[in-house]
Order: C-alpha cells, then structure tokens, then sequence
C-alpha cells in the first residue's frame, strides 16, 4: 500500500479507502474480520456519514472492532453531514449536533476529516466557518472537506474559511471508468461533441491546481448505481476484455485494475471501495502497486473500451 500526504498537512493516509456505507446490518464479527483485513492489507482510512445506515454504519462499526485509544491511533475517520430527510443543511447548528452524534456513535473524541456531503444552495459561509472554526478549536474535527461540489462552490466557503485559517483538503466526487464526465471535457476541449460538455467547472483541475484530493466515490458502478461494470459483458463486452486482460498481465483481480486505472491519474487520487468482501479487499488493495506501473498507453487502452473517444 502507498501512502498519501494530503496537502502537507495529513500524512500516512493509505492510497485506498474503505468505505462503510454497507455495514448496517452485518453481524459485528464480519465487520471485525473486515477491518481487520483493511489494516493488514495496508488501509487505515475508513470512510462514514451521519445517514448510512441513519446512523447505525458509524455505531456497529465502533462496536465491532472494539473502539479504544491504542486502536483509534491506527485509524483515520472520514464521516459527513448535511443531509437530511427531504433537504440539505449546512447550518451551523445542525453540523454541530451531527458531529456530536457521530462522535457518539463511533465511540471517539475526535473525527479526522469531516465532508459537507452534498451542495446545500441555503448555505451561509459564514456560518459554516465558525462551525468548523468551533469543531476545530474544540478538537471536534482535525480536517475538513466537502463532497460532490464544484469549484466556485468550494472557492465561496474557502473564502470564509480562511479567516479562520482552515483549508478544504478533499473533494468526493463520483468517478469511475465508466463515469468520467471531469476527464472527458478536459480531453474534449475547443469541441462541439456530448463529451465537451463541462458539467462540473473543471474540478479535476481545480481540485489539482488547489492540491484536494479527489476521493472517486463508487468506482465500480456505471450510472448513478446503476449497477457493477465489472462482469457486465452485456453492457460492456470491450471493457471487461481489456479489464480481464490487464488483470491477467498484472496478476491480480479485474477490481484491483479499476482501482488501479484511478491512482495511475496523477492527480493523486484516493478511491473509496464499499465491498464487504474480505478477500475482494485483499485483492484491491494489490492496485496501489499496479497503479504505479500502468503505461499511459495501457490507461487510455481502458478509457476508450468503455466507449470513450478521443478528439
């Protein structure tokens, strides 16, 4: 496993998260297990929100694997807030009491990072810096970032953010190879094709030029979980060709390829798995080493078997 420094200000952080999205109703054993094989595969970033599960992700996860001090000094904890049933809050009071539910729930003093988790177009930036600045000075929440926004999004809080000397350091973006809108119109420019089309204000390069890092969110689902790419050869007979292909080459899973395909972008991205599988983790995490001597010929090869074109 290879290890992120995330804007010069967390380091260690493992190049692939595990995301616990899915946990809710698993005996607490299997989620040990499951934890247990994150670490010994080289994971240490483990990624929650306050609505998984409505809570229950972020509570069976601390009673599975035993929450306590030495064990928490292995772990950096991801968790989000801002949904909320039939709308979005990023209000003051409302982040608050999230954070304070999640740090009941996962049975610890402090979050390592905490996401905005979707666009709240209610938002007051003012008011959502002196949350953060509150969470902060309070040892709350070390780190902080946002989720599915857009740069002039993230510029509008970062602005307020600065009077209280706290950086946006991750973006969680979907991003696949089989949903790759923020790389399509980087490599469609000056063009009038569907694939020019800039839906999300450069944030690949936005978030680049920034240093943020892009954690891709589903990066085995087509659509808007719409289902696995992988093994669907109805769907995608060319893409799971070349996919099985480069897995045979590199000896590992058709998983481990579509992890892999994502950290060869030098944008230096952190991908979030959501298997439950035990041994599909072990074999994922055999991606950071492939990810590292994927050819740029053998990434664009798998660009294009998913449909896409080049100008």
């Amino acid at each position: 496993m290879k290890y992120l420094n995330i804007k010069n200000q967390m380091t260690g952080v493992s190049e692939i998260a595990l995301g616990m999205m899915r946990i809710a109703g698993m005996p607490l054993k299997d989620i040990d297990a499951l934890v247990k094989v994150a670490l010994d595969n080289g994971i240490n970033f483990f990624d929650h929100a306050d609505i998984y599960g409505g809570g229950k992700c972020e509570e069976v996860f601390a009673n599975a694997i035993g929450m306590n001090p030495s064990l928490r000094e292995k772990l950096i904890i991801q968790t989000k807030c801002g949904i909320r049933k039939g709308f979005y809050d990023f209000s003051k009071e409302y982040i608050l009491a999230s954070v304070d539910g999640s740090l009941k729930r996962l049975k610890t003093d402090y979050i390592d990072v905490l996401l905005l988790h979707r666009p709240d177009t209610l938002m007051e930036p003012e008011e959502v810096a002196e949350a953060f600045d509150s969470l902060k000075a309070s040892g709350k929440v070390r780190f902080f970032g946002m989720s599915n926004q857009k740069p002039y999004q993230i510029e509008l809080l970062q602005k307020y953010l600065n009077k209280v000397n706290i950086e946006i350091i991750i973006n969680q973006l979907q991003l696949s190879i089989t949903n790759t809108g923020m790389i399509d119109c980087g490599l469609n420019v000056n063009m009038s094709n569907a694939n020019s089309i800039n839906h999300d204000g450069d944030v690949l390069e936005y978030c680049r030029l920034k240093e943020i890092t892009i954690q891709p969110w589903s990066p085995f689902q087509y659509g808007f979980f719409d289902g696995p790419f992988l093994g669907d050869t109805e769907k995608f007979p060319k893409l799971n060709e070349v996919i099985d292909q480069y897995a045979g080459q590199y000896n590992v899973t058709n998983s481990a390829i579509a992890i892999a395909w994502l950290l060869r972008h030098p944008a230096k991205m952190q991908p979030v798995v959501g298997s439950t599988n035990k041994t599909r983790i072990a074999e994922i995490c055999k991606a950071s080493d492939v990810g590292a001597n994927m050819t740029r010929q053998e990434w664009y090869d798998i660009y294009l078997s998913a449909g896409n074109s080049l100008p």
